[in-house]
């Protein structure tokens, strides 16, 4: 009864999100899948059905699935990225010699037959009619026996054969700190097919895009294993391992080699899961009586401190759910996986060999994403920035809310390492496309950094007030859709009141810097005249603050002009003169200071640092 109350629960809030826009639509899934897992083999069989909602005003005459196994092949295009990007994945490389020097070779060049991953799909049919379905590398592209005409539904049928490949990057078997299964991108996944068409992107490495729906799947593997991951499951006081009610004691049948675990997950956009033979399963309580699963291996050496964990993502969960809305689903699970750290529906998989403080920092970045992704579920590949940078950003937030040190602006190293990669060279827009990047670097600074970044400074821009309160109105009104770029925008132009698509165009969609400086300081009878210079072409409104020799500090607030928008009062104690606005064509901007020169002791342009201002010598006027 729970689960189906939650259930109710989500799809109200579904449809009072597609309220929020009565133009707005987007398609639905429903899969229903039985599979086998072979844990000798690490190979897998299974049935799909899944019921496909047409909700567009197209009619669909070709639908397409990823079939993400197959690019840990030789010869994929995976592994053609790692060979020919100079900055290929530590963890999808093997260091050699080659003629005396170190070179990187990519893992999946010299995987055996039984190392691979692939998933291979027979028996497609189109509601009980046969379609022809074509694999091209990591795509299934299938030409429909009949059209999907706008506002209607369709059942696709198939059977797939997949094996799990040698842990390389994210999903695959026996990782790194000896994890059997990590079961993510596993199965047959129809692409997503918006307002913009088909996003049927070939995997080579980077992340995701799905479409919502429900999922109902068994999962019958060797009795020995213990599972986690997404949804609820059903049937717990059949299967045990930590998940029966209170006070149930679970007796398994003689003879028992399998046990079938049912998984429902409502209204998600992807379903993932591990096993593992040796995993602690525990469950604490968080927030709104949401169950919070912690699997990690058996091992004395670092048991202590997913024990310690606990707590803390109990608090974790508490200030994102204030910060941003409240988590909708009863249940997520931290489980010990993967590769490093990565976002799923209603679970993470990370590695937990490390240090407390480094699983607490992965713990908490994956858990944001249940926001931002998997809630607000934005293209991880057209705009990958809007999931790592706005997670980046609560992140750091919340880790320097529960410090007992507390940093004046715990965004700070995101701008030093924004800095960086705008004085190497570079940097790519944020509309380049996650698989476009040149280098991994630049890609990551980008999405996780820069993205960042957008929110901190968006708080400059707008007033840290209003940050939060787009923040919140932004999950509110984008819960269970596919925001844009310009959603978030336009949020923050709702809440605040100011024109900011000079901000949006400027930061994201093109590599303009901020640069401003002082360029003259002059004394004018009892007046001082301060010029100020724009050198960067991204224009932004200026904070300045001038502080006097007698130890009093004024503040003046230029206006940016494309805002029509004033700033209140960041620091209420201290009095402000708002200026006249400045205008982007003009580079100079002139005011005077109602005191002479000799009284001031120093002038400053934004000393939050919330400004990405890229030359920072020359924001400071000091009289020595």
């Amino acid at each position: 009864m729970r689960k189906l109350f939650l259930l109710s629960f989500i799809t109200l809030n579904f449809c009072a999100a597609f309220a929020q826009s009565a133009g707005y639509w987007q398609q639905h899934v429903d899969y229903k899948m039985d599979v086998t897992m072979n844990v000798k083999n690490y190979q897998y069989k299974g049935k799909q059905e899944l019921v496909y909602t047409n909700n567009s005003a197209d009619t669909l005459k070709k639908v397409f699935y990823h079939l993400y196994p197959n690019a840990f092949q030789p010869g994929s295009e995976m592994d053609a990225r790692i060979q020919t990007i100079k900055d290929p994945d530590a963890r999808m490389v093997n260091k050699i010699k080659v003629d005396g020097k170190d070179v990187k070779e990519s893992r999946i060049k010299n995987l055996k037959p039984n190392e691979i991953g692939f998933l291979t799909i027979t028996n497609f049919k189109q509601d009980g009619v046969s379609a022809v379905a074509k694999t091209v590398g990591t795509i299934l592209e299938v030409t429909l026996a009949k059209p999907i005409l706008p506002n209607s539904k369709t059942t696709f049928t198939l059977d797939f054969d997949g094996q799990v490949p040698v842990q390389i990057r994210r999903s695959g078997r026996n990782n790194i700190e000896g994890v059997e299964l990590s079961m993510s991108q596993w199965y047959p996944k129809i692409a997503e097919f918006d307002f913009e068409g088909w996003h049927a992107d070939p995997y080579i490495a980077r992340e995701f895009h799905g479409v919502w729906g429900n999922f109902d799947v068994n999962i019958t593997i060797d009795a020995a294993y213990t599972l986690g991951g997404s949804g609820y499951l059903q049937n717990q006081n059949e299967i045990g391992k930590g998940y029966q009610d209170a006070g149930v004691v679970v007796v398994y049948p003689k003879k028992t080699k399998t046990l079938t675990w049912h998984f429902v997950a409502p209204m998600v956009h992807d379903f993932t899961w591990a096993a593992d033979k040796n995993y602690i399963h525990d469950v604490v309580k968080g927030p709104n009586n949401v169950d919070l699963h912690f699997l990690y291996k058996n091992n004395p050496k670092t048991a202590e401190n997913w024990k310690k964990l606990e707590p803390l993502m109990v608090n974790v969960m508490d200030f994102y759910n204030k910060k941003i809305g409240d988590y909708p689903y009863k249940q997520y699970s931290f489980i010990q996986g993967g590769d490093g750290g990565m976002e799923y529906a209603m679970c993470t998989l990370m590695l937990g060999n490390g240090t407390l403080e480094g699983i607490l920092g992965t713990a908490t970045h994956e858990l944001g994403h249940s926001w931002f992704q998997h809630i607000l579920a934005s293209n991880e590949s057209k705009h990958p920035w809007m999931d790592e940078g706005f997670t980046t950003y609560v992140e750091d937030f919340v880790l320097n809310e529960m410090a007992v040190k507390k940093e004046e602006n715990p965004f700070k190293g995101n701008y030093a390492a924004y800095y960086k990669l705008v004085e190497s060279g570079k940097e790519q827009p944020q509309t380049t496309h996650g698989d476009r990047y040149d280098e991994n670097r630049p890609y990551s600074i980008s999405s996780y950094v820069k993205g960042s970044i957008f929110l901190s400074q968006l708080g400059y821009v707008i007033g840290q007030d209003n940050l939060a309160k787009t923040i919140k109105r932004y999950y509110h009104d984008f819960k269970f859709k596919h925001p844009t770029p310009n959603d978030i925008k336009r949020t923050a132009e709702r809440v605040s009141g100011a024109n900011l698509d000079w901000y949006l165009v400027d930061w994201a969609e093109s590599t303009n810097t901020i640069d401003y400086g002082i360029a003259a300081v002059k004394d004018n009878a009892d007046k001082t005249v301060v010029t100020l210079e724009r050198i960067g072409r991204m224009p932004m409104p200026i904070d300045l603050t001038v502080e006097y020799t007698d130890g009093t500090t004024e503040s003046f607030y230029v206006p940016l002009h494309m805002m029509s928008f004033e700033k209140e009062n960041p620091n209420p104690a201290v009095k402000r003169t708002v200026l006249k606005n400045w205008t982007w064509a003009h580079p100079t901007y002139e005011f005077a200071i109602s005191k002479p020169k000799t009284t001031i002791k120093k002038i400053s342009i934004d000393p939050s640092g919330l400004m990405a201002d890229v030359k920072q010598a020359n924001n400071v006027y000091e009289i020595k």
